[in-house]
């Protein structure tokens, strides 16, 4: 196994170029498809990994209920300086494990709470509540409705053809499920914080999706910078959206998001040129995904067959 169970957990440094390039030379979907794919194939490498390393450190200490054999000199010798990193890594991912299920519990909780908002109103897919407070989010339904909640302060504030930019950009982020790329990522972070830019940039690069879509679906571009440029200018209470659902000024920067759309329409490609800075950058992180998800490959047959070997029969 060597020194091959710590590349896992430093490798996402290689991702950090993409990050920054991604949302400003690919395509929104492109960007967000990749950083995300990305961020999950190496955050759980490396939980993989810390998850390796805890078991030579759980077999040093006392008392411990694992057989006697995978305290054996031939076990920790498969980890190097395991001493100090097989019983560092116990806090660690005990502290990932907690810290990524208080997220998804969070996630859960405000979905529901949002719903139950939302009982007494009819269901149908647009949810206008009577709040002079003006927000607007997607509500995906996790096996109800899904729903786009607005309030009649941020409706009374747009213009009608505004408003159907407000609700082409909202049905984008449910049609594409961004709330699973956001979420995804969210958990990468929490598990790397080493892979936090690429959340950032996935934040971006979902609404700059929506955007394109709703540009789409309207007909205009600058009606789509128009009605976000509004939106954020009047949105005095951001706290009255749920946190981590997708909203038309949720996430920025919004002029970044205007001046995108007031330009000309992204290119569509599936994948940059390696004789470009961001097709450099791509490869980089692919490459390193790649390498990681080896790496925790060799790294977890090898603990296997070692405590196989150690593990009286």
């Amino acid at each position: 196994m060597g020194v091959f169970v710590f590349l896992p957990l430093v490798l996402p440094l290689t991702a950090w170029p993409i990050a920054r390039l991604a949302e400003q030379h690919l395509h929104p979907r492109t960007a967000t498809r990749l950083l995300t794919g990305v961020a999950a194939v190496m955050a759980a490498c490396s939980t993989l990994c810390l998850a390796l390393v805890m078991v030579v450190g759980t077999a040093q200490l006392p008392g411990n209920p694992l057989p006697d054999g995978w305290s054996d000199p031939e076990v920790r010798a498969a980890v190097p300086y395991d001493e100090v990193a097989g019983k560092a890594a116990i806090p660690a991912l005990f502290a990932v494990l907690v810290v990524c299920g208080r997220t998804w519990w969070r996630h859960v909780r405000v979905r529901r709470r949002a719903h139950r908002a939302l009982a007494g109103l009819r269901d149908t897919e647009v949810a206008v509540l009577p709040d002079g407070a003006p927000y607007a989010y997607a509500l995906p339904g996790g096996g109800r409705r899904d729903r786009v909640v607005v309030t009649t302060g941020l409706l009374e504030c747009l213009e009608p053809a505004e408003r159907r930019a407000l609700f082409a950009h909202e049905r984008a982020h449910l049609s594409a499920r961004h709330h699973r790329f956001l979420l995804a990522v969210r958990l990468a972070a929490q598990a790397n914080p080493f892979l936090r830019p690429l959340r950032t940039a996935v934040s971006y690069t979902t609404e700059r999706w929506a955007d394109e879509d709703a540009a789409q679906t309207v007909g205009s571009r600058r009606t789509v910078a128009r009605a976000i440029g509004k939106a954020a200018l009047v949105s005095r209470a951001p706290a009255a959206t749920p946190a981590g659902l997708a909203g038309l000024a949720a996430a920025g920067p919004v002029p970044r998001r205007v001046a995108a759309l007031l330009g000309p329409a992204p290119a569509v490609r599936t994948w940059p040129s390696l004789f470009t800075a961001v097709g450099v950058a791509a490869w980089g992180a692919a490459t390193g995904a790649v390498v990681s998800a080896m790496s925790s490959a060799n790294s977890a047959v090898t603990m296997v067959l070692i405590l196989h070997a150690a593990t009286p029969l």
